[in-house]
């Protein structure tokens, strides 16, 4: 529904217009979509870390390594518990009338798992090139892939979220139609059209 402005027009609507219990069903599901991208790749990650301890050429690698390997199984289980843990609280709260709190709780455990995560992938990859390359260059390449995962998870966001509330949000005009005709004239709210 659209509002009035200062100057007695008719403003248009901002955000939805939805209950509390209608946000949290909607920001529920994006949630899931969000976790069920994360959570694969958290699995396949440690799956394969839960494999190396059984390889010929583990019982070969230094002892900084090993405990690069050990930190790096427990940075993915843990990111794999927080990860899960929405659908633990889901399961445990379902019906209970508190969703809203629910995906608050929700949403700040994915938060943490993706951190996780983050850890995760860079131990991981600082333990493959130093086993890989054995060059004293591999921490500078795991620093610039952390600065890339950095830049693409928290300060693109950070950014756009920033940005985003400089700037007043408006809903699409709905004057417009996508067949290029201005349709303020078919409400009577606008200019009448030259005949």
């Amino acid at each position: 529904m659209a509002g009035i402005d200062d100057n007695g027009r008719t403003a248009p609507r901002r955000g939805r217009s939805e209950t509390v219990e209608e946000k949290a069903d909607r920001q529920w599901v994006e949630l899931i979509q969000e976790l069920r991208v994360a959570l694969t790749g958290v699995q396949i990650l440690f799956g394969f870390l839960l494999t190396v301890v059984f390889t010929p050429r583990f019982t070969e690698l230094s002892d900084t390594n090993r405990v690069i390997y050990i930190v790096t199984v427990l940075l993915g289980s843990a990111a794999t518990g927080a990860l899960i843990g929405p659908v633990a609280i889901h399961r445990q709260v379902s019906g209970r009338r508190i969703k809203p709190q629910a995906v608050l709780w929700a949403s700040r455990l994915t938060f943490v798992g993706l951190v996780l995560l983050l850890a995760t992938l860079t131990s991981a990859l600082l333990l493959i090139l130093r086993v890989a390359t054995r060059d004293p260059l591999a921490p500078v390449l795991v620093a610039a892939v952390l600065a890339w995962y950095l830049l693409c998870w928290f300060v693109l966001p950070f950014w756009a979220r920033r940005h985003q509330s400089e700037e007043t949000p408006t809903a699409p005009d709905e004057s417009y139609h996508p067949d290029g005709n201005d349709r303020r004239d078919d409400r009577g709210d606008g200019p009448e059209a030259p005949h």
